[in-house]
């Protein structure tokens, strides 16, 4: 079977979730991506990446109560899954070796 990989911005929203875990859902990896990255995100952006994320068995998904402040609609809550935890650990390992053969070159 064929290792699945992830883009990056698929690794920030995938950050996210691990990091907001039992809280984690559209908006607030939005205002989670938005803070870190001090710029704007598109909220369909950030709803593409957990659908793919799901596909690709990284992260499974639940609804939440219905409440009034949101008119009635239900919040689609987002978890890490055993695979999406590997993927990061496997992404992270890479970037830190990739990193480390960075030669000591001083700029000044």
């Amino acid at each position: 079977m064929k290792e699945q990989s992830i883009g990056e911005f698929e690794e920030l929203v995938l950050l996210n979730v691990a990091a907001l875990h039992d809280e984690a859902y559209g908006v607030s990896i939005l205002e989670n991506l938005e803070n870190k990255l001090s710029k704007k995100v598109n909220i369909s952006a950030i709803h593409v990446a957990l659908k793919r994320l799901e596909t690709k068995g990284f992260v499974t998904s639940r609804f939440g109560g219905i409440t009034g402040d949101r008119g009635g609609r239900r919040k689609k809550f987002y978890v890490i899954t055993a695979a999406g935890k590997k993927v990061l650990d496997d992404v992270y390992s890479l970037r830190t070796s990739l990193y480390q053969q960075i030669p000591n070159i001083s700029f000044n």
